[in-house]
């Protein structure tokens, strides 16, 4: 899924480019001024900006390609990046329809689902790990663990093994992730 949205925004990315490069060409073999403006600057310009349009397209492809390739979730400026796509390809769409028609607003709209499909489905919270337990962690006998700052190694003064007696805590839900207890600041001089 991941590489057909990568196909999509490759292709996008050089369909703006030309399009944007002949309206260029077209505006400077016009010799015509637009309001005052001088018909070599208004090329420059569609110019430049319809290579910077193809760039940042493709720069969204080639994250989409990266998250076909590690098949693993957008990271960082990857997650912005695409983030970002849908909202232009939102904006897109809505004047897609007023000005070129339903047709150009329709591809605006799948290539937006596509992007909102793609962050959807690899989500970061999901992940698999449904391995065997009952192993060395990370070695393929049970899921991979984190070691926490400051923790000492797990050879050296670790717990002994847990009985079957009840502890302190045992009738109480526990969370998977201890929380970090800090401590509050005066908040008077």
């Amino acid at each position: 899924m991941a590489g057909v949205v990568a196909v999509v925004l490759l292709a996008e990315a050089v369909f703006i480019a030309a399009l944007n490069w002949f309206l260029g060409v077209v505006v400077d073999r016009q010799d015509m001024s637009l309001a005052g403006l001088d018909p070599d600057v208004m090329s420059t310009s569609s110019k430049i900006g319809g290579v910077l349009f193809g760039l940042y397209f493709a720069l969204c492809a080639l994250v989409a390609a990266l998250v076909a390739v590690r098949d693993r979730a957008p990271a960082g400026l990857g997650r912005v990046l695409l983030i970002s796509a849908a909202v232009v390809h939102g904006l897109l769409g809505a004047f897609a329809w007023g000005l070129v028609g339903w047709t150009a607003f329709l591809f605006m709209v799948v290539v937006l689902g596509l992007i909102v499909l793609l962050l959807m489905t690899y989500d970061r919270a999901a992940g698999p790990q449904s391995e065997a337990p009952g192993g060395v962690p990370g070695q393929g006998g049970g899921p991979a663990t984190r070691t926490e700052p400051g923790a000492a190694p797990a050879g050296a003064g670790a717990p002994a093994g847990r009985t079957d007696e009840p502890q302190d805590g045992d009738d109480e839900p526990q969370d998977s992730v201890p929380a970090q207890i800090t401590v509050p600041a005066p908040t008077t001089p």
